[in-house]
């Protein structure tokens, strides 16, 4: 699947521009991950890219969540191992178990977004130029700020053999390398 076809698959299922622009600034992360561990960084950004496809369709059934775009791209014929890291990022709710680089680095990248953009939601211009490494670890240690983050989650990239700060800035450069797309 080209990366032309998968936003045409986004635009046939989520209306939500910021819902796109979260899946956007995943792929972001993940694609930097993939060119940092010398992984096919086309792949990864895929799985980043469609991790959220069928969010609209399951935010109401939170257990089917990744389900819906598993057999959406099963029926593409999409690469298992981008389908089941899609179903790993809700592993919780899905009781499956996150083992492989791939799975790791979709489930923290996608959380870090959300705790990059609480940061520059908070700036006074709110812009993601503005916003320093520093400032993410220091509002990732407040638990109140961006509460549905899952931080537990975000250390996940501790099992890619990534510290924390590495993965903050590697992540911060990474989307702000799409502040455009993003509008950030």
């Amino acid at each position: 699947m080209t990366k032309e076809e998968a936003l045409q698959l986004i635009k046939e299922n989520i209306q939500n521009q910021n819902l796109i622009k979260h899946m956007l600034a995943t792929e972001a992360i993940i694609k930097a991950l993939a060119k940092k561990f010398g992984k096919d960084e086309e792949h990864w950004g895929l799985t980043g890219l469609l991790h959220d496809l069928d969010f609209e369709k399951t935010k109401d059934t939170p257990e089917k969540h990744g389900l819906v775009t598993a057999e959406i791209l099963q029926d593409k014929g999409l690469d298992e191992e981008i389908i089941e890291a899609i179903k790993t990022h809700n592993a919780e709710m899905l009781g499956l178990e996150r083992k492989t680089d791939l799975d790791h680095a979709l489930a923290s990248s996608e959380q870090l977004t959300g705790l990059i953009v609480g940061c520059t939601l908070v700036m006074p211009d709110k812009k993601l130029a503005s916003v320093k490494p520093e400032t993410i670890l220091k509002k990732f240690k407040d638990k109140s700020f961006t509460a549905n983050v899952k931080r537990e989650i975000i250390l996940e990239c501790e099992k890619l053999d990534l510290n924390l700060e590495d993965f903050v800035k590697l992540g911060l450069e990474a989307m702000q390398g799409i502040s455009e797309d993003l509008g950030l």
